[in-house]
């Protein structure tokens, strides 16, 4: 008989059993598995504290600058006007916008509007024309630049910008009668220039005026940029008074212009009315596509036609949008500093771009307004073909639009374009490009930045942050990147989520209290601006 069990091996140590082996190799996976999901643990706890961190961190204070708090209240002018200016303040602003200022393009502007433009702010503002310390001059037939010589010249002078000339604009769709009537309605004043930017023209001016008028003489000398042809891009205006001040060796502290507003309402998650100040703009290429072909009769039609191929080549762009590249520009930086003003979760997320920037990225896509933060984007805006019903076109043309995002360049975006599209029968031919501006300082030592916030919270008290933003649209003060390095972007203006369409579109307008409001802040500001203190004044400044 057999008897089965287990037998020592007279060679060699006992051996074990399978099961025993099974489970001492059971044990050291069971360790093993312990320890690792122990520092995952770990690892995700120190990952939770650090995210925490970073959404609860202190947020530091900006700096009030003592030299504006050791101003005395006998040197300051307060804001506040009369019913009589304001009465003026509303007229003047709406006779500016019955001038029909329009450029259609480049070489299509209403010159006559233009010619009458100058007469009219004459009789507007006859302390800034007749005051002896500032001097007007017409540059480029219709543009305006006044120096205004302050009483220390070794501070370094700004310059304050804004544009006379509108988009065009037909009635149909508009709630009021005509778009150049500046019709008041419910405490607004429609037309076309009420935001972009008879509104600024006027209240630089006006703020200007009033200063004037109650004996106010600036320390710190600074320039009125007034360009005529800033929507068909600035070529005879404001590049000429570049040209002049280049002549002069002026060099300046800081450039605003128009751009970003203060938005109440539209940031998803923020409660209190964000002051946005553009501290860059996209670039551009303006391209134009063509295809040609030989033409021929609609009864024997070849199997491609000239807007069939173009056709096809621009649905590819469509379909094919440009990379996402939030986190890759400065974008980023609007978002970390208002993260502590987001509501719970988007504080943690906003504070920790580290870990979830693709996933707001993602988000921002949706929509078309923060979409074109996050990528260059690109817009069909012309389709030209065929010339009968019944005869194959010869030719299709488009022109496309696209606006650089700060982290790409010209050669770059067409580089794209062209693998995108690749079809050598489409031929693309460049009218106009430029790369992204240069991104200018933002910090609490930086003087405009400085100037803007106290300005802020001096008008608009409400507003819960002061952030750096993008203009995805361009400006005049593009232009003036060789004058200075900071250049700043920011319409005081309040800018609800209705008003969004409004821009270039149906029904512009601005509320007379919002105007008001606007005159009030470039009062300050020139008052603001005229701290000794925060830059170092250049040689070659001379007015």
């Amino acid at each position: 008989m057999i008897r089965r069990g287990t037998r020592r091996s007279p060679r060699g140590p006992e051996r074990r059993p399978e099961g025993a082996k099974m489970a001492a190799l059971s044990g050291r996976a069971r360790g093993a598995l312990w320890v690792a999901l122990l520092a995952l643990c770990g690892t995700v706890l120190a990952l939770l504290a650090v995210v925490l961190a970073r959404t609860y961190a202190p947020r530091s204070p900006s700096p009030a600058p003592e030299l504006w708090a050791r101003r005395s209240r006998q040197q300051r002018l307060e804001p506040t006007f009369s019913p009589q200016e304001r009465r003026e303040l509303k007229e003047a602003l709406q006779g500016a916008i019955r001038m029909q200022t329009v450029s259609f393009s480049a070489n299509d502007q209403n010159t006559t509007a233009l010619a009458e433009f100058e007469p009219y702010i004459r009789k507007a503002f006859p302390a800034v024309f007749s005051a002896a310390f500032i001097k007007h001059e017409v540059i480029g037939e219709y543009s305006h630049l006044f120096t205004i010589q302050g009483s220390n010249a070794q501070l370094q002078p700004y310059m304050l910008l804004a544009h006379i000339d509108v988009v065009p604009a037909s009635p149909d769709g508009w709630d009021v009668s005509d778009p150049f009537s500046a019709e008041e309605r419910d405490g607004f004043i429609y037309g076309r220039g009420t935001l972009d930017n008879k509104n600024s023209v006027m209240g630089i001016l006006h703020a200007l005026e009033f200063l004037l008028r109650r004996n106010y003489r600036p320390h710190r000398s600074f320039y009125i940029g007034l360009g005529h042809d800033e929507e068909v891009g600035g070529r005879k205006g404001a590049m000429k008074i570049v040209a002049e001040l280049e002549s002069r060796g002026i060099q300046l502290s800081f450039v605003l212009d128009e751009g970003s507003f203060i938005f109440d309402g539209i940031v998803t998650g923020i409660e209190k009315p964000v002051a946005s100040i553009g501290i860059t703009e996209k670039g551009a290429i303006t391209a134009n596509f063509t295809v040609t072909s030989e033409p021929g009769h609609s009864s024997a039609p070849p199997k491609r036609t000239s807007i069939g191929i173009l056709s096809e080549a621009l649905a590819k762009l469509e379909q094919h949008p440009m990379p996402n590249l939030f986190g890759h520009g400065p974008e980023i930086l609007m978002f970390e500093q208002l993260a502590p003003d987001f509501s719970f979760p988007l504080n943690v997320i906003m504070s920790n771009l580290w870990l979830f920037g693709p996933l707001v990225g993602r988000f921002l896509e949706q929509t078309p307004t923060t979409n074109a933060l996050v990528r260059t984007t690109t817009a069909i805006t012309m389709f030209h073909a065929g010339v009968k019903s019944n005869v194959i076109p010869p030719s299709a043309n488009a022109t496309v639009n696209f606006r650089i995002h700060s982290s790409q360049t010209v050669d770059e975006v067409l580089g794209i374009v062209d693998k995108t599209i690749d079809d050598k029968r489409v031929k693309i031919e460049m009218e106009s490009a430029f790369d992204p501006l240069p991104v200018s300082p933002w910090d609490d030592q930086t003087f405009g930045v400085q100037v803007f916030r106290q300005t802020i919270q001096d008008v608009f008290p409400d507003v819960g942050s002061v952030a750096p933003g993008i203009c995805v649209g361009n400006t005049d003060s593009r232009h003036f990147v060789n004058l200075t390095n900071a250049i700043y972007r920011f319409n005081p203006v309040i800018f609800k989520p209705e008003d969004l369409p409004r821009f270039h579109g149906l029904n512009e307008r601005i509320s007379i209290e919002g105007y008001e409001k606007q005159v009030q802040f470039i009062f300050q500001l020139i008052q603001n601006s005229d701290i000794s203190q925060s830059t170092e004044p250049h040689a070659n400044h001379e007015l």
